[in-house]
């Protein structure tokens, strides 16, 4: 019987799932200095992690029963790819799993940001009961999505997931891939219907120029893609949206942007010094933010699970 360890957790119906195919599953977090000795004396066969694990170079090393890594999630930044690859190590992720409610947090923020609620949250219940009418005035110029342009750099599954709801919403989608040039996307309704809307890509430089928002799905960059050149060719108050990886926009560029009103505001779900983000970003109100919640969803952790067990099962069993 295959020892599989779930090292950050997995959906109940994903564990589930993997005793029905007759794997020993050891549901434990073990601490990353352990995990080599813990691999080694269970002879564990493969182990489930999300971003808190990082599987090393030394732990595919010293871990000689290991045969698969699986990544609940997308991003495989924590997980030496090449290295378990080489070593004919099956790694595995969800790259869709997650895709809708990533999706859905991106456009949490943008309609926050629109329509200054971020904010407004903030200061309701310390001014709402004496400060009601000047707080009335001060949110009262909000925007529409509908008509705008958002700008999505990166058209991966959560790319294409933020382009079906800026459609539905009615506005025009730009995208930027160095990997697609063109791609189809199928949008369905309550009621069975699909609607299939083909776009092509837009140079980045033109998708920073013309964008009213910007929404960022990109793996995690060795350096900020985003920088004070690239800042400067955006619209002034154009929205911008990071919910893929810290780093990919360079934070001290930003800061100035929202303070001089180049950008008239970001939505931060990740942060270069994750989880001790940094407290210029945490204080300035013109930053609408989440803890990294983006798959953080009941749905979404139940489709990670399930599609971790059925890859896992796949690759043991056949």
């Amino acid at each position: 019987m295959k020892k599989i360890l779930i090292n950050d957790g997995i959906s109940k119906s994903g564990k589930q799932k993997l005793i029905e195919y007759n794997f020993n599953v050891i549901d434990q977090h073990i601490d990353q200095d352990n995990l080599i000795e813990f691999i080694n004396d269970n002879n564990v066969d493969g182990i489930l992690v999300r971003s808190a694990t990082k599987i090393t170079k030394e732990i595919i090393n010293e871990c000689p029963s290991l045969k698969l890594i699986g990544r609940g999630g997308v991003g495989m930044d924590n997980i030496d790819v090449q290295h378990a690859q080489a070593k004919k190590i099956n790694v595995i992720n969800t790259p869709g799993a997650s895709s809708s409610s990533v999706g859905e947090l991106v456009f949490s923020h943008l309609f926050s940001m629109a329509r200054h609620t971020y904010h407004s949250n903030r200061t309701m219940p310390l001014e709402g009961d004496f400060n009601f009418k000047k707080l009335k005035k001060n949110y009262a110029s909000g925007s529409e999505l509908r008509n705008k342009t958002i700008g999505i750099i990166g058209f991966g599954k959560i790319g294409q997931a933020v382009a079906k709801i800026a459609i539905g919403i009615g506005m025009n989608v730009l995208f930027y891939d160095k990997n697609i040039k063109e791609q189809t996307i199928s949008i369905n309704f309550y009621n069975e219907k699909e609607v299939k809307f083909h776009l092509k890509r837009t140079d980045f430089e033109i998708l920073l120029e013309k964008s009213d928002m910007i929404s960022l799905h990109i793996p995690k960059q060795e350096k900020p893609l985003i920088n004070k050149k690239e800042i400067k060719l955006m619209k002034k108050g154009v929205f911008i949206v990071n919910t893929s990886r810290g780093g990919i926009i360079n934070e001290k560029d930003l800061i100035q942007s929202l303070n001089n009103r180049h950008i008239q505001c970001a939505g931060l779900d990740v942060f270069e010094k994750e989880p001790n983000p940094n407290i210029e970003l945490l204080m300035n109100e013109h930053i609408s933010l989440s803890p990294h919640i983006g798959a953080s969803t009941l749905e979404a952790q139940q489709r990670i699970g399930l599609e971790l067990a059925e890859q896992v099962n796949q690759i043991f069993n056949g």
